[in-house]
């Protein structure tokens, strides 16, 4: 004999489904963020950030490779450090550009 399905077995059913999806959502490896990262400081870099915001473009870098480092441990908190951090080398990339420009710019 087939019993239909209880209110609370597909209430039950659909938490774990959603848990599930979100939990899957929230290991995805931060690849856009890692990707804005690396372009930002190639950007300073062609500004001349490694003669003019040494000290913001190594920043940078050391950013991106902490953001790497996370990626390597593969865990879902991980993940969220390593997308930090990346976020983080690209805001101090671009730091790094405005001061290579404002280097360049001649003075009145």
């Amino acid at each position: 004999m087939i019993f239909p399905p209880s209110p609370v077995r597909v209430g039950w059913f659909c938490l774990v489904f959603l848990i599930g999806g979100l939990a899957g959502c929230a290991t995805a490896p931060p690849v856009q963020e890692m990707s804005d990262a690396r372009q930002a400081i190639a950007a300073a870099k062609e500004a001349g950030a490694e003669q003019l915001a040494e000290d913001e473009l190594g920043q940078a870098e050391t950013l991106l490779n902490r953001a790497e480092e996370f990626l390597v441990v593969g865990t879902s908190n991980a993940y969220w450090q390593a997308r930090n951090a990346a976020v983080d080398a690209k805001e101090m990339a671009f730091e790094a550009l405005l001061t290579s420009r404002n280097a360049r710019m001649p003075v009145d």
